[in-house]
């Protein structure tokens, strides 16, 4: 099994984009790998603040590859940084959480006996870069096009593939070559930091005359809805009798939605708050503020990336107890509906505040309590079931 030998066993989670402190390598993948005694876990990743030695503990170590934004020169200096470790540490299994680190850890796996990896699909990446319109025609077209062989080519290399979202068994075509065996969907379920205490009972509206606190957590863009979010906010505090906050908290990559984002606070600066922005936010922060508010928002605009994915948001709101409303969408009415969490709306229409109101304060949130079926633990059985088969 995993961990268990006559010398220690150094496994690395490696990205470039997502920070060190990412929910997904260190939240739910090296709290998981940690318990094992023999394991050490050294997570790659974006610089943050605490980059450095993660806890008390000398088992885990974070490192920085990369600082800046996703389309700078940094991104090829992240490569070199990450060979650099990989030849440093000499892991006996690597964890890739990046398509762009595919190539490197494939001919890394090459020049040793014994070097494993894993990749850990987290997105549909051809899917997001063809129809995402953040890269230009002619680039989106032969990006996306790289980055499916590339990840064809890589998957037949690894030792196993782990899928955040179950749909993804459908759309990426390289799955179908790839025995069932090798292939687990491990989703974004929530994994309560060490001393969290899960909540007693699901939060409750607050009394009319009180001030409804709403939330947008997670990552800041357009896409996810949060210009949606600031009107919806804007026109259910007139309608709730002690009117409404909005807060944003999380990290913005469109420098022209941060600007604007910043001259609406400064404008409504007595309702709405942003926290993070342009720097990465700690993830307890952000479970601080789910903590502290009555009702989350997730008003995605309609999507090719974004139809078929439970977010990862979704699961942090469920397994606080927060209601939510969603934007229409059958995979996440599905779970909305069997938690008894909340509402869907089409955020992008006019709404009808008083009959929301009033729709809100009639609803029994949560009428069975906080159910543990979104939580990781269930997950985290699944991975060392594959790791175990693989070491």
């Amino acid at each position: 099994m995993l961990g268990f030998g006559p010398s220690r066993f150094v496994v690395l989670l490696a990205s470039v984009l997502k920070p060190v402190d990412d929910t997904r390598m260190r939240g739910k993948f090296a709290e998981t790998l940690l318990e094992r005694p023999y394991i050490d876990v050294h997570v790659a990743g974006r610089a943050t603040p605490a980059a450095g030695t993660d806890d008390n503990s000398s088992r885990i170590q974070a490192h920085a590859i990369f600082q800046g934004t996703r389309l700078s020169l940094g991104r090829l200096a992240a490569q070199w940084q990450y060979v650099a470790l990989l030849l440093r540490l000499n892991p006996g299994l690597v964890v890739v959480h990046a398509p762009e680190l595919l190539p490197l850890t494939v001919l890394w796996s090459w020049l040793g006996r014994g070097h494993r990896f894993v990749y850990d699909i987290r997105e549909n990446y051809a899917l997001n870069v063809a129809t995402q319109q953040v890269y230009s025609g002619a680039v989106r077209r032969w990006l996306a096009a790289g980055l499916r062989w590339v990840e064809t080519w890589a998957a037949r290399q690894a030792g196993g593939l782990i899928l955040a979202e179950s749909s993804y068994a459908d759309e990426l075509p390289f799955l179908t070559e790839q025995p069932a065996s090798r292939v687990v969907v491990l989703e974004n379920k929530y994994q309560p930091p060490a001393g969290e205490a899960p909540p007693a009972r699901p939060q409750r509206l607050p009394p009319p005359e009180q001030p409804l606190r709403l939330l947008y957590s997670g990552t800041i863009s357009e896409l996810n809805g949060v210009l949606e979010a600031i009107a919806f906010s804007d026109r259910l505090r007139w309608a709730w009798p002690g009117g409404a906050t909005l807060t944003i908290i999380g990290f913005c990559q469109q420098p022209a939605l941060l600007q604007q984002l910043r001259q609406a606070v400064e404008i409504n600066a007595d309702w709405l708050t942003l926290i993070g922005g342009d720097e990465l936010v700690p993830h307890a922060r952000i479970v601080a503020e789910i903590s502290w508010s009555h009702l989350g928002l997730l008003p995605y605009r309609p999507h090719p990336s974004s139809e078929r994915c439970r977010p990862t948001k979704l699961f942090e709101y469920l397994a606080h107890g927060l209601p939510v409303i969603t934007s229409p969408n059958a995979l996440w009415q599905e779970l909305v509906r069997q938690h008894g969490a909340g509402l869907q709306l089409d955020f992008a229409q006019p709404f009808d505040g008083p009959a929301l109101v009033a729709q809100l304060r009639n609803q029994r949130f949560y009428p069975n309590g906080i159910s543990r079926d979104v939580l990781w633990v269930e997950e985290s059985k699944k991975l060392w079931l594959l790791l175990d088969s693989l070491v």
